[in-house]
């Protein structure tokens, strides 16, 4: 019987800018792979009603829950099934979604992101740079908007529009409970029609269906209405936050701008004079969009040390790669390719609330890295 081991790397010493936003939230897994090793013997004994060490193993059926491919499909998991056998590794070795798959989907998503601003569609103004060490200083080094202009006509674009009325949707500030209408929920429903009209998240779809995480669309869409739109607690009181909110909309937590990785929101906020741009410490190589910026800013009154964000990307490109990660390193630091560049997104999943079998939603997603 073989185990998979997770194996800890320090991968973040050379990205000195790629703190933890939040200090209360899980820390980062950061090892990039997990490497199978032989377990011990003395360690082959484990608890009947988790998978350490099962993952994969033949149907037993005096076991209280079981490992096996389809235990989902039987609804008899055990509760840790997801996190030790569900992801690289799926059901079998050649499920697995290797580094050199993710970057190659990665890039072909990249490629099919016509939806993406032009170089003249935006005109952005990054003014000064700062070290790592001043990112708490919370000075305003830049006297000036980040967006001197954005062609607006992008907003008109459907999977623009859709993204953008759910803005509205959320109470920013954490602990208090979200409720949605019924014309919210028909506009998650939408936005996700759109976006799986795209080239986009067709190439998405297909890789993961390829990887046998899907058999169907409908499954697909399903599983991401409660991945991004499920809600879950991250304060006092039950379901006040999803992963859309926090990592498109923004929340404030305890004083503090947590979430908010959106270019549009940033722009929109920005222009009603809500966001005060401080600094950047980190600009992407990439000459034309979407582009990667890291940002100090202030957001009516609450401050964000690092924000990283995609730049003139489409919704559909951010929210297929955070997906992407989501589904294929929760919890890791996740390796892609944009443009020929290396690229790295992390995601964490909560553990407050869980949707399907044992599933995790969506907490928080960011790029934290990005070098040549």
């Amino acid at each position: 019987m073989r185990a998979c081991v997770p194996l800890i790397v320090a991968i973040l010493c050379s990205l000195a800018w790629a703190v933890e936003e939040d200090p209360e939230e899980p820390e980062p897994f950061l090892g990039l792979e997990e490497e199978v090793l032989e377990a011990p013997a003395s360690n082959l004994y484990t608890a009947p009603s988790s998978c350490r060490y099962r993952c994969h193993e033949a149907f037993d059926r005096h076991q209280p829950c079981h490992c096996n491919a389809r235990c989902p499909e039987f609804g008899n998991c055990c509760k840790d099934f997801e996190s030790l056998c569900g992801h690289e590794g799926f059901s079998y070795s050649r499920d697995a979604i290797t580094k050199e798959g993710l970057q190659s989907i990665s890039e072909k998503i990249y490629r099919a992101d016509i939806n993406k601003a032009q170089k003249e569609d935006i005109i952005l103004n990054s003014q000064n740079r700062i070290l790592p060490s001043e990112t708490r200083d919370q000075v305003d080094r830049c006297p000036e908007p980040l967006f001197t202009y954005v062609n607006e006509k992008l907003f008109s674009k459907p999977t623009y529009a859709a993204f953008i009325s759910l803005l509205n949707n959320y109470q920013r500030a954490t602990g208090r409970g979200e409720h949605f209408d019924g014309q919210q929920l028909a506009e998650q429903d939408a936005f996700l029609r759109e976006v799986m009209k795209t080239a986009v998240m067709k190439e998405l779809y297909g890789f993961l269906r390829h990887q046998n995480r899907y058999i169907s669309e409908q499954e697909f869409v399903s599983d991401l209405k409660n991945m991004w739109f499920g809600l879950y607690s991250r304060g006092n009181e039950e379901e006040d936050s999803s992963g859309f909110e926090h990592v498109f909309s923004g929340e404030i937590k305890k004083g503090k701008v947590t979430g908010f990785h959106n270019w549009i929101r940033f722009y929109m906020q920005e222009k009603e004079g809500l966001v005060d741009y401080y600094s950047h410490i980190y600009d992407g190589p990439w000459d034309s969009y979407p582009d990667v910026l890291a940002m100090q800013f202030r957001w009516d009154g609450y401050y964000k040390e690092v924000g990283s964000a995609f730049i003139g990307s489409s919704p559909e490109f951010e929210f297929a790669l955070y997906s992407l990660c989501f589904i294929a390193r929760p919890g890791k630091a996740c390796q892609l390719s944009l443009g020929g560049y290396p690229l790295a997104i992390q995601t964490y999943p909560w553990d407050k609330s869980t949707y399907g079998n044992g599933k995790k939603y969506i907490a928080t997603a960011y790029v934290v890295s990005s070098t040549r």
